[in-house]
């Protein structure tokens, strides 16, 4: 079937629709979680990211989640890794996440340890024909380290490498907690935003809202370029809190692709259980945003313009409807009641798995 005949967008024009792909087997080491129904299907998928990358003690020590990415478990996905890649969607690797470390150990003013933890991984890059790769920074790093691995990616593999880069939404609001940090993702964007693809912007677990359109016009409002800024969504309750049922959300991406001509799409957390088809058809979540987001507008429509901020300037976040997370309310609630906001108190709560005490220690400790 054709991009054509579903009326489809070409690859490399409109909305990205992106899916990350961390669960490879079925339950119990069962068998691989196909990839090729996105492309058999014609769903309108425009990349891939394999996650997660990891970076262990000791130079060399990579795994793909629990295992080295050479294991033979996952030779299938490399396989329709190629089928992919023939049909024009792109795939790349996702380093870090939750699972904290890799970016520890390329941050630093060590060369030697940089070059002995980055080789490796350039190696398996290069060994498995991945077209970019995906920097979740889920940890703190500065942003010199960050701005070397970018530099190097793009001098080991060329300019046509993706790099992209998975913040939660807050980081791209002034003042605002989130994972990566001291870094500042809008001082990153200028000093290095012409060798960023796109940013994987998390709007869930507490760091942003995608049942509106409030969060992503507070970023566009601050002067992010639409196209940068792709929606982040959990595809099924059980991967995270935050997940829009499929009526709700396609009414907020219709407008959202509408108000913005330059759109920059979607991205979902995660392929294999993604809903409405879940485990036995995946595939239709990716679908479902093709025709919303990959069809041709029909007309042009008037723009509701959203003003544009100078950075940093007003308090956006302050006036964003509270973004849904997994923590029961007393818990956010004893944090305030210390004098901190919801989403410092939210974002505290993440960094210790819930944990009130640790929490509030850790907010009185910044």
């Amino acid at each position: 079937m054709t991009n054509q005949a579903n009326n489809l967008l070409p690859l490399g024009q409109g909305p990205k629709v992106v899916v990350y792909h961390q669960t490879h087997h079925g339950p119990n080491g069962g068998p691989p979680v196909s990839l090729l129904p996105l492309i058999t299907n014609n769903t309108g998928v425009t990349h891939v990211i394999v996650a997660a990358i990891h970076l262990n003690e000791g130079p060399g020590n990579i795994t793909l989640n629990d295992d080295h990415p050479d294991d033979e478990k996952f030779a299938t996905l490399y396989g329709e890794m190629g089928w992919l890649q023939a049909s024009g969607v792109k795939v790349l690797a996702m380093l870090g996440g939750a699972a904290k470390g890799s970016y520890e150990r390329l941050d630093g003013a060590d060369l030697e340890r940089f070059e002995a933890h980055y080789v490796p991984l350039r190696d398996i890059l290069r060994k498995h024909n991945f077209d970019g790769l995906d920097l979740d920074i889920e940890e703190p790093t500065s942003l010199p380290g960050v701005i070397r691995l970018i530099d190097r990616l793009r001098a080991d593999f060329g300019p046509s490498f993706l790099i992209t880069l998975a913040p939660v939404a807050t980081a791209l609001l002034p003042n605002q907690p989130h994972l990566s940090g001291p870094i500042e993702y809008r001082l990153l964007e200028q000093m290095r935003g012409h060798e960023i693809a796109w940013y994987n912007t998390q709007f869930y677990c507490g760091w942003g809202d995608p049942s509106t359109t409030s969060w992503y016009d507070a970023i566009i409002g601050l002067g992010w370029r639409a196209d940068k800024v792709v929606m982040g969504l959990v595809t099924n309750p059980a991967n995270g809190a935050g997940h829009v049922p499929w009526p709700d959300m396609e009414s907020v991406l219709r407008t959202l692709r509408a108000r913005y001509p330059n759109f920059g799409g979607v991205m979902g957390w995660e392929y294999f259980n993604a809903l409405p088809g879940g485990a036995e058809r995946p595939w239709e979540w990716a679908a479902n945003m093709g025709r919303v987001l990959r069809t041709p507008l029909p007309a042009p429509i008037s723009q509701q313009q959203i003003p544009i901020r100078p950075y940093g300037m007003g308090a956006p976040a302050q006036q964003l409807p509270p973004a849904p997370h997994p923590f029961p309310a007393e818990s956010v609630k004893t944090l305030q009641d210390l004098g901190f906001s919801q989403q410092q108190a939210v974002a505290a709560l993440n960094s210790t798995g819930g944990n009130v005490e640790y929490a509030a220690g850790l907010l009185f400790q910044d």
